[in-house]
């Protein structure tokens, strides 16, 4: 395999075993960064740190990405005005999202026999929300349901999940979510060095502000493979 010092320095094509026993001198890892390359290449580096850092990109590029949601709301040929401006309400909130939204006329009884019903049931919601929508899917009929899909306009903004802050406070820094980062570029830590044993807990001084935790550390999810 072809090793990476944790310098970044190139090591050279050497045997397993003599790139285990490099990163094992050194306290770290050897972790492999690209099983498809002939031959495979590893790095000698932290591999806790390398994942806290993998995660933080992802999150990162997750944040950057819109994913568009299609919202089914079922409304009756006879909807009451009541529960249409309702219904209007909260498609206007979905669709100002950046969100699609099903719209669904269910007939029951005879109701089926005067699909025109529905379609003027459709026609009125599309005119509510003709500023911020349009018509991406027109109607059909999907067996006692009559089916149409519309979608925002351009220029629709998705407005951010953070609250404006309060009237003359400065805003906080921004908090960030927990949970274990995502699996990272790599097969994994090959034969990582087992932990030694755990320290003795210093003893307290009395008086002294107590220290802050450290963060957990991130949980490699690399498969490790023995020498």
């Amino acid at each position: 395999m072809r090793v990476i010092g944790a310098d970044g320095s190139q090591v050279g094509i050497i045997p397993t075993q003599e790139a285990l026993r490099l990163a094992e001198e050194a306290g770290l890892e050897l972790v492999e960064v690209n099983p498809r390359a002939a031959p495979p290449v590893c790095k000698i580096m932290d591999f806790g740190k390398f994942k806290y850092e993998t995660s933080k990109k992802e999150k990162a590029s997750r944040r950057h990405q819109s994913t568009i949601v299609l919202k089914e709301i079922k409304l009756r040929p006879k909807t009451d005005d009541h529960d249409f401006d309702f219904k209007v309400k909260h498609i206007r909130g979905f669709l100002a999202e950046g969100n699609k939204c099903k719209l669904v006329i269910v007939f029951r009884g005879r109701e089926i026999v005067h699909p025109e019903t529905g379609q003027a049931m459709l026609d009125k919601v599309v005119k509510a929300v003709n500023d911020i929508a349009m018509v991406e899917q027109r109607s059909m009929m999907e067996g006692r349901r009559m089916v149409m899909v519309i979608g925002p306009r351009g220029g629709v903004i998705r407005p951010t999940t953070s609250p404006p802050p309060a009237p003359g406070r400065p805003p906080g820094p921004a908090a960030t979510g927990g949970g274990a980062p995502g699996a990272g570029v790599g097969g994994g830590v090959i034969n990582a060095p087992p932990p030694g044993p755990a320290p003795a807990p210093a003893p307290s001084t009395a008086g002294a502000p107590a220290a802050r935790p450290a963060a957990p550390p991130s949980k490699a999810t690399g498969a490790a493979v023995k020498a």
